[in-house]
């Protein structure tokens, strides 16, 4: 996993006015928490925060104030519901060896078996646990060839090395659900009409 570095600024304005306008200079408040430490509020830029975003489970290498160099992974963001630009961002510290607890998306390749058969996503992220600096983005799944009834369970999915489950072996992450007959309740209306 590559680091992506961001400068941050240190901030002493909080509450809902201080945020607006530090949104409205195209940044981004947020929060860098972890190791016992006290939690330290941030202005991080705006566009290289998203874009750095973009990548799952980012770890992200912070020049706060150009003095403090801190590794951190993203634990909460917040979204404006509407326009989607961000409102507020949560910082867990992580060190270098560390191994922290996330979240990885479970991503699906090949057919099911013939007949109409639906995949369930019963979990959409694996928890997983795994050193700082080797979090992987995502973890992909073959669902060739399953019918009906199959499940996958997260004892099942094979994860890069160093990753561990973070969640009960014997959970359902994927399953395979039949396809819901139209002709029964076609029949049905049928015969509702014939006894009318």
């Amino acid at each position: 996993m590559s680091e992506v570095k961001i400068a941050a600024e240190t901030r002493s304005e909080f509450g809902k006015g201080a945020a607006r306008r530090i949104r409205r200079e195209n940044k981004v408040p947020g929060v860098l928490y972890g190791h016992g430490s006290d939690p330290l509020h941030l202005t991080l830029p705006g566009h290289e925060l998203l874009m750095a975003l973009r990548t799952p489970n980012v770890l992200i290498a912070l020049d706060i104030d150009g003095k403090t160099n801190e590794l951190a992974i993203p634990k909460s963001v917040q979204r404006d519901p509407l326009k989607g630009f961000l409102e507020h961002v949560d910082l867990q510290l992580v060190q270098r060896g560390e191994t922290v607890s996330v979240e990885i998306f479970v991503h699906t390749e090949g057919e099911l078996a013939p007949g109409g058969n639906l995949l369930e996503h019963v979990l959409n992220a694996l928890p997983v646990e795994a050193e700082a600096t080797h979090i992987p983005e995502s973890v992909t799944v073959s669902v060739e060839g399953l019918e009906a009834g199959a499940s996958v369970l997260a004892k099942d999915i094979t994860l890069p090395s160093g990753t561990k489950l973070a969640v009960d072996g014997d959970t359902v992450v994927l399953q395979v659900l039949a396809a819901q007959a139209e002709e029964a309740s076609a029949e049905g209306e049928g015969d509702e009409a014939a006894e009318a």
